[in-house]
């Protein structure tokens, strides 16, 4: 019997097989994770539909394919019928992948290249291997030697003297990716308005609030604000449905938050922003960006997204972008680092404030330039003021 490719995610069209885990002949019981899969937006384990002998891949390693493909071939366990094979206990082989931290397409990389992943050092934190490790220990060299000789590029220099260029797989998450993306852009006619902020009030309420013991990302206070503006704007918290020619106005806040991973951008959603307060979704931030990290995400920490939201600022290298909206949704917000400048406040005094770059992309079938900049002037308040947001929360 074929065991296939399901659709396992919102507007999932294809899948990278990362690695098999089990071999033919095996038995498995229903359940048990046979492969595991990359998709745009996570990492998932294809289970066995039923108990059974692993017969036949049908598929290799690597290889990209469409839901509905057949991975693999098994044959059904018969009542009490014994087969003389190799039974593998469920968490065999997931357990010996996991020891190693790296990312799917880091030990991709490693097995193209037959490199037995265990032998690398991992530069990344607590010891997790990253491409560039792969890459070094392919030229008999290691992160911490670089170090020692002061190369602030290795790969700049290696790829100087080297007679051939190497090549990094496009397929699995970064393919789709870019499928998406581009899709986004097809469909989409982008907008984008831009806005500064001045964050001095807020980073030190923030420190107020640290000293008291009741510490809270920014992150948390903006997607709380956000949260405020999409109730008195909700036409950038809905989806326009052309074939039905109206637009839906969402009524929860399920704000996505785009982490920067390994592996690519992906999008982890909280859920009902409206219901919750700025330390819960402290704590909710917290714990999804480290499974974004990690790898872990469940496929419902990552579907239902009404309104995105991209923290740059930490990267510490942009002060704007046009951001590409994550389709179904109708706008993008995203905040940009923060920079002390000099001001002229309303005495026409110069002034040292912390100002921030906002950028929001949004969708122009749906929304005009007007309506965004009062969204965004609205946000501004919020955040400018902090003590305006308790009124809110009243």
């Amino acid at each position: 019997m074929e065991v296939k490719l399901h659709d396992i995610g919102e507007g999932m069209t294809e899948a990278n097989i990362n690695h098999f885990l089990v071999k033919v002949g095996d038995v498995v019981r229903a359940d048990q994770p046979l492969v595991e899969v990359q998709t745009d937006k996570m990492t998932a384990e294809i289970p066995a539909p039923f108990s059974g002998v692993i017969k036949e891949f049908t598929v290799s390693e690597g290889e990209t394919i469409p839901v509905g493909s057949t991975v693999l071939l098994m044959e059904k366990e018969q009542g009490n019928h014994s087969v003389s094979r190799r039974v593998v206990p469920e968490t065999t082989h997931v357990l010996k992948k996991r020891r190693i931290l790296a990312s799917p397409y880091t030990r991709k990389i490693a097995r193209e290249n037959g490199i037995n992943i265990e032998e690398v050092t991992g530069s990344g934190v607590g010891g997790r291997i990253l491409d560039e490790d792969i890459f070094l220990y392919m030229n008999g060299e290691s992160k911490s030697a670089q170090v020692a000789v002061e190369d602030p590029e290795p790969f700049a220099t290696e790829a100087l003297t080297e007679p051939d260029a190497k090549t990094i797989p496009f397929r699995g998450r970064r393919k789709q990716i870019a499928s998406k993306m581009s899709q986004s852009l097809r469909t989409i006619p982008h907008c984008t308005h831009f806005e500064e902020i001045d964050v001095t009030n807020l980073l030190s309420w923030k420190d107020t609030m640290k000293a008291g013991g009741g510490s809270i990302s920014m992150g948390a206070y903006f997607i709380k604000a956000i949260s405020v503006c999409l109730k008195e704007f909700p036409i950038f918290n809905a989806r326009l449905d052309e074939e039905e020619e109206c637009v839906e106005l969402q009524s929860q806040h399920n704000i996505g938050i785009a982490v920067d991973t390994e592996e690519g951008l992906i999008v982890p959603v909280i859920k009902h922003v409206e219901e919750k307060t700025m330390k819960d979704i402290h704590g909710e931030m917290k714990e999804l960006t480290v499974k974004a990290l990690d790898g872990k995400l469940a496929m419902k920490e990552i579907k239902g997204g009404t309104f995105t939201v991209s923290n740059v600022g930490p990267l510490n290298g942009s002060i704007g972008a046009t951001p590409i909206i994550n389709e179904p949704e109708v706008a993008l917000l995203a905040f940009h680092k923060t920079k002390k400048r000099p001001m002229v406040n309303e005495k026409d005094e110069i002034v040292v404030r912390s100002m921030m770059n906002v950028s929001m992309s949004f969708d122009h079938r749906v929304a005009d330039g007007g309506t965004a900049v009062k969204f965004t002037n609205r946000l501004r308040d919020l955040i400018e003021e902090p003590q305006s947001m308790l009124l809110e929360l009243m």
